[in-house]
C-alpha cells in the first residue's frame, strides 16, 4: 500500500526536528544517525532515503533551528508590548529558561565550540545561519549590523558559558552580567 501524499516530506521534517533537539543538547559529533532516527520514531535504515549523508542533515537542521529560534523570539517579544522588542529578546535569550532548555534553545551557542572541527560545508551553513540571526537582531533592534555582531557575539558567548559551568549561582551571575553588557552595547554610539 503506497504512503499518503506528503508522507516523505513529513518524515523528513520529523528527522530534522529530532536532529535539532539532539544537536542543541549534545552537539553534532556526539550524536549518531541511529539516535536521531530513534528520536524521530524511525529505524536508522531509512535515513538515506531522505539525506545523502549526515552533513546534509546538519546543514538543513541549522536552517530549521535558526528559523525556529527566530519564531520563538518573535513570539516572546509579541507577548511583552510594554518594552522594546529587542529588550525582550535579550532578556529571554539570556534567561535561566533559555539556558536550561537546551533542547529547544538556540543552536548557535550549543555548537560554537565544535563547529570549527566540522566540514567546510557545515561551517558555511553555520556561518550563513549566524549571519541570518545577526540580521534578524539588527532589524528587530533597529541597529546597524556592526552593533548586531557585537550584541549577538556577547549573547552567544554568555549563554554558552552559563551552560558550561557547574555552579548555578555563578551561571546566574554570568547571565545577569550578559544582560547588562547587552544593554550597554545597545545604548552605545
Amino acid at each position: 500500500m503506497p504512503y499518503p501524499k506528503g508522507h516523505k516530506s513529513k518524515v523528513r521534517e520529523q528527522i530534522i526536528a529530532s536532529a535539532a533537539r539532539a544537536f542543541r543538547t549534545n552537539g553534532v559529533r556526539n550524536i549518531s544517525l541511529p539516535y536521531i532516527m530513534k528520536g524521530a520514531g524511525l529505524t536508522h535504515g531509512g535515513f538515506y532515503a531522505h539525506f545523502k549523508n549526515k552533513d546534509q542533515l546538519v546543514i538543513e537542521t541549522f536552517h530549521f533551528a535558526i528559523t525556529d529560534t527566530i519564531k520563538m523570539l518573535q513570539s516572546v517579544a509579541d507577548k511583552k508590548a510594554d518594552q522594546p522588542r529587542i529588550q525582550t529578546i535579550i532578556e529571554f535569550y539570556l534567561s535561566t529558561v533559555h539556558r536550561d532548555q537546551t533542547e529547544v534553545g538556540c543552536i548557535l551557542p550549543a555548537l560554537a565550540g565544535e563547529i570549527a572541527q566540522l566540514s567546510q560545508e557545515v561551517r558555511k551553513a553555520y556561518t550563513d545561519e549566524l549571519k541570518r540571526f545577526m540580521a534578524f537582531i539588527a532589524d528587530t533592534g533597529n541597529i546597524d549590523l556592526s552593533k548586531s555582531y557585537a550584541l549577538v557575539s556577547s549573547m552567544i558567548g554568555t549563554i554558552a558559558l552559563a551552560r558550561a559551568v557547574n555552579d548555578s549561582q555563578f551561571s546566574d551571575q554570568l547571565l545577569m552580567a550578559g544582560r547588562t553588557q547587552a544593554k550597554h552595547i545597545l545604548n552605545s554610539n
